[in-house]
């Protein structure tokens, strides 16, 4: 574990100045950081209690978390929130240093270097291809419970809609990829100037969106693909998964659609209740209601009790 330095990065490791964090709209939180695999990676930890980790994914960071950390915090829960590597106050490799295999080994050094046990995870976007794998296949033991917003598992077999092919052409042609019209452009109500130059704030160069651009390319296609193996043994185990599991899925998300991708999260799934539809929202439904995702998981918590 390491606090900030004042040593900069590794060669070919792009940092994003902290001057671009000041100011941050109901995020003041303290960023932590630890060293893993050569880069400086950031989480924030707020509250005490049971821990909660929450994973964001494309093309956001912690931030993204704040309105739920708002709620959950002061309900009696520990709220983590890494920066997966290339995102947020994170180090930001190259781009071909992403990996299935590298994203989910940072977040497994998350829960060892912490030693979090007993964890209830939170997952959205490509959180849940990284986060169900740590949880199914990989560190099953430290994690109780999982809660899964509009994400999912990538097999090689999964169809994806027009919407996210779109997004991936955009992707492929675009370098200097916009980040904050790729995020107001998924919410159901506009966010304001202040909230839209926070996800734009790790990203201060082309160098700095590696991530970015890279991971719509690591979704595999095709049952031969890179990590379609992994992620159809992370489904195998997920279907037999008896923790207790919550599923929220926003109404008007147009990249991974209710009635046809949130429904078969809630055919795989053993949940104690059905999926919870997130109405007025879009795929970043954290932005569109997020004290309310975040009232809902406490309520679920309190009534869920030890696993």
């Amino acid at each position: 574990m390491s606090g900030p330095t004042d040593a900069g990065p590794r060669p070919g490791v792009h940092r994003t100045p902290d001057s671009r964090f000041s100011d941050l709209p109901n995020f003041d939180h303290v960023p932590h950081y630890r060293t893993w695999d050569g880069l400086r990676l950031a989480h924030v930890d707020v509250g005490e209690g049971s821990p909660v980790v929450l994973l964001h994914g494309e093309p956001t960071w912690s931030f993204l978390w704040r309105h739920v950390i708002a709620e959950l915090a002061p309900a009696g829960y520990r709220c983590i929130a890494p920066d997966l590597p290339g995102f947020g106050r994170s180090d930001k490799p190259s781009d071909d240093w992403f990996t299935y295999d590298r994203l989910v080994a940072s977040v497994i050094s998350l829960f060892e270097d912490l030693d979090l046990n007993d964890v209830t995870l939170v997952v959205h976007d490509w959180g849940g291809p990284v986060g169900l794998r740590v949880a199914t296949t990989e560190i099953p033991e430290r994690i109780s419970r999982l809660v899964v917003m509009d994400s999912g598992l990538f097999t090689g077999h999964q169809r994806m809609g027009s919407a996210w092919q779109a997004f991936r052409d955009f992707v492929d042609a675009t370098p200097d990829l916009p980040i904050g019209m790729l995020v107001s452009g998924a919410v159901a109500t506009p966010m304001s100037d202040a909230v839209l130059a926070a996800y734009e704030a790790p990203f201060d160069s082309i160098d700095a969106k590696g991530g970015a651009r890279t991971l719509p390319g690591l979704i595999p296609q095709a049952p031969d693909d890179p990590g379609a193996a992994e992620g159809r043994a992370a489904v195998q185990a997920l279907a037999a998964d008896t923790r207790p599991a919550l599923l929220l899925w926003a109404d008007q998300d147009p990249v991974l659609p209710l009635e046809a991708t949130g429904r078969q999260m809630e055919q795989l799934l053993t949940l104690q209740q059905p999926l919870q539809v997130v109405e007025n929202a879009g795929h970043f439904l954290q932005e569109d209601a997020g004290p309310a995702i975040g009232r809902t998981i406490a309520r679920w918590l309190d009534s869920a009790g030890p696993a």
